[in-house]
């Protein structure tokens, strides 16, 4: 069973859904799993196209043999350019290539479905609130990486683990003195002016509060807990953290 095998999402929310599905595959392939893209990406092989799923999933596969296809196909022969570029150059060539892929199939799905100017208005606003691939596979969309530091620093001590990780928010003040009502909101709205602009290098979703989170010491991009799989207890014994991306990096030739 080909697994380019389509369902057809006939509202607003729905072609959202599709798209951060979509999008969600193609980030992992780019960062998470870059090691394993880039060993498929074969440029001895025939044109290789980059897909991504609704299902979160992607793949490196040839194109659709059906013409016209179903839906609006990836580009062409990402693999051709592999060995004749910098790595970052070219996954940030296919990271552009599969933003406007996701746009083409939203819309290729607001037109099939008859979306009118405020739906397709509405579906815009809805992805423009993600940050591109391309801005995640490059860093463009973590502007403030480097000044990020945990919650926790608010106190004025900074420990080793503090360093690299955070804690959900609401562990960190349970170990605190109840700051009084103003001191509160000093610190709440502190909060928001360093991390509302904080992004995951592994799915590209904003920091929230409640969330574990750890920061690569080789790179500095910050991480879900959940999405590199490092639990708060592991991060303590860590000395040094790498992301994914950066611990499969090796010379190419």
């Amino acid at each position: 069973m080909d697994s380019r095998a389509q369902y057809n999402p006939r509202t607003v929310e729905e072609v959202f859904r599709d798209f951060k599905g979509r999008r969600a595959g193609l980030v992992k392939a780019l960062t998470t799993d870059v090691e394993d893209f880039y060993n498929q990406c074969d440029p001895e092989k025939e044109n290789l196209c980059l897909y991504g799923f609704p299902s979160e999933q992607w793949e490196v596969n040839l194109p659709a043999e059906e013409v016209p296809p179903e839906l609006p196909e990836p580009v062409l022969g990402i693999n051709f350019a592999r060995d004749g570029m910098q790595e970052k150059d070219w996954l940030s060539l296919v990271a552009v290539h599969s933003d406007a892929w996701l746009l083409a199939i939203a819309f290729y799905f607001g037109a099939r479905f008859g979306f009118d100017k405020a739906d397709r208005k509405r579906l815009f606003n809805m992805i423009n609130e993600l940050p591109t691939i391309f801005e995640v596979v490059t860093g463009a969309a973590k502007k403030q990486v480097k000044e990020k530091i945990s919650v926790s620093n608010h106190s004025g001590s900074k420990s080793k683990s503090n360093s690299k990780a955070r804690a959900p928010e609401s562990q960190v003040r349970q170990s605190k003195p109840l700051p009084s009502k103003e001191e509160e909101e000093e610190l709440d709205d502190q909060d928001e002016d360093e991390h509302g602009e904080t992004l995951c290098g592994a799915c590209g979703e904003h920091y929230g509060t409640d969330e574990f989170w750890i920061c690569c010491d080789i790179c500095e991009k910050w991480f879900h807990g959940k999405c590199v799989k490092i639990t708060p207890a592991r991060a303590e014994h860590i000395k040094q953290y790498k992301c994914p991306s950066c611990s499969n990096k090796r010379a190419r030739p």
